[in-house]
């Protein structure tokens, strides 16, 4: 019985360090946003999007539904429009982070698009417009924005309450010519 005892200490040792980590613990984070290097401890489970609203100050990217439905979170991870609501900050590592307070250029020229859409009035409320603009970047960088048709497919995931979609489409359509001579 004596010789057990051991023998039971050691499966309980093994145990315990293949036991997962506490998903709670907080873990260090470094994250490029916008040009600038962030070091963050984080718990595991914090979305990008809290990430960029409640650790970095950051709060153009809106919280819309929380559930990837409405686009007002979208981002961009290495140039690809990412729901920032559904993706951890954890994953984002090693990745150029861009949000809509990183889209002018450092001495204040708002980025074409940006223009574009106060050219058209392409919003009302203004709630998704860091969303929308986002994604219209993306969309133009995908070469999706052709024709009215792609781009209103392209633009889909992006919800806007109070129906600016006429404008939203006429907003990229100007900025995408734009963008194409930078």
């Amino acid at each position: 019985m004596g010789a057990t005892l051991p023998v039971i200490q050691q499966a309980r040792a093994q145990q315990a360090e293949s036991a997962p980590a506490d998903p709670r613990a907080p873990v260090d984070v470094k994250l490029r946003i916008n040009g600038r290097d962030q070091s963050l401890r984080l718990d595991a489970r914090t979305t990008l999007l809290d990430t960029l609203r409640e650790h970095v100050g950051l709060t153009g990217s809106k919280k819309g539904c929380d559930q990837g439905q409405c686009g007002a979170c979208t981002v961009l991870v290495d140039g690809t429009r990412v729901l920032s609501c559904l993706t951890l900050a954890v994953m984002a590592q090693g990745s150029e982070i861009t949000t809509i307070e990183g889209l002018a250029s450092s001495d204040g020229a708002l980025h074409p698009m940006q223009q574009a859409f106060i050219d058209h009035d392409a919003f009302q409320c203004g709630y998704c417009t860091p969303g929308q603009i986002m994604s219209a970047v993306a969309c133009v960088n995908e070469g999706h924005a052709g024709t009215n048709d792609d781009i209103r497919e392209y633009m889909s995931g992006n919800l806007c309450r109070c129906a600016a979609y006429p404008n939203i489409v006429a907003a990229i359509n100007q900025a995408k010519n734009e963008m194409r001579k930078a």
